[in-house]
């Protein structure tokens, strides 16, 4: 599947807006990202809500597609503690870490509360399946038009579209690996399905129970990652370990090259 012509989404907001090595970052707290969103739900304004780590902004150097997609979203959050910090030493400073996770529990709150229906997309079959029953459980009023689990190929992207055309979701939260979910979601929006897209990478795994998160001593202290790559070493090592001193080594040659 080509994706094509990617067009800057309509930006609602009037916040400022930072740059860190090349990726566009709103000055946003979660809860203003909250309000944000919500004109977004209300006006039916299409948008794919991404959130940047140092992982994503490193990827982006050597993606070309992954780099339009991400600054051309209509919201963009520092969803990684190493961006925070990044944005304070280059004298940019981001109000604070919009974790994916938080911010998706806070968008289903919403959405139980004013009525806004949900579509979960991602994760194993059963996994998508406890996740569903989990928020039906902690949010009894809330909306689940529809879920799919995240294994499928590119040639079933258009049917996942026309079944999101059919249910209309207000949000639908896609639990895939980047970079596929960002062109997935991309696509999705090129078929002009009409929704707040949000990835929520492994959101799911945490509220199923497949995975713990970090205690909040550890998300106080900016040590989440540490917890993440002790339960899944082989996966996330390189990520963290590699891939946050490639970012650091970016960041310092940023700070002196200004």
């Amino acid at each position: 599947m080509k994706i094509e012509n990617i067009k800057s989404e309509k930006r609602l907001g009037k916040n400022k807006r930072i740059n860190i090595l090349g990726a566009e970052i709103d000055v946003l707290t979660a809860r203003e990202t909250v309000d944000l969103v919500e004109n977004y739900v209300k006006t039916k304004t299409p948008l794919h809500l991404m959130g940047v780590n140092a992982d994503k902004i490193n990827a982006m150097q050597d993606d070309p597609l992954l780099f339009k997609i991400v600054n051309s979203c209509g919201v963009i959050n520092a969803d990684g503690a190493s961006v925070v910090l990044a944005s304070r030493f280059l004298k940019k400073a981001l109000p604070e870490r919009v974790a994916g996770i938080d911010l998706m529990q806070q968008l289903v709150s919403l959405s139980n509360q004013k009525g806004y229906s949900v579509y979960l997309l991602g994760a194993k079959p059963q996994t998508v399946k406890k996740t569903k029953c989990v928020l039906e459980k902690n949010y009894p009023k809330i909306n689940i038009v529809g879920i799919h689990d995240g294994y499928f190929r590119k040639k079933e992207w258009d049917n996942i579209a026309t079944q999101l055309k059919k249910k209309n979701p207000d949000f639908v939260f896609v639990g895939i690996t980047s970079p596929l979910k960002e062109y997935l979601i991309e696509y999705l929006q090129s078929k002009n399905v009409n929704t707040v897209f949000m990835g929520v990478g492994g959101s799911f795994d945490v509220i199923s129970g497949q995975l713990k998160r970090a205690p909040l001593w550890m998300q106080k202290f900016n040590l989440e990652w540490l917890f993440r790559v002790s339960q899944e070493p082989k996966r996330l090592f390189k990520r963290y370990f590699i891939g946050n001193n490639k970012f650091i080594v970016s960041v310092l040659n940023e700070k002196f090259r200004n």
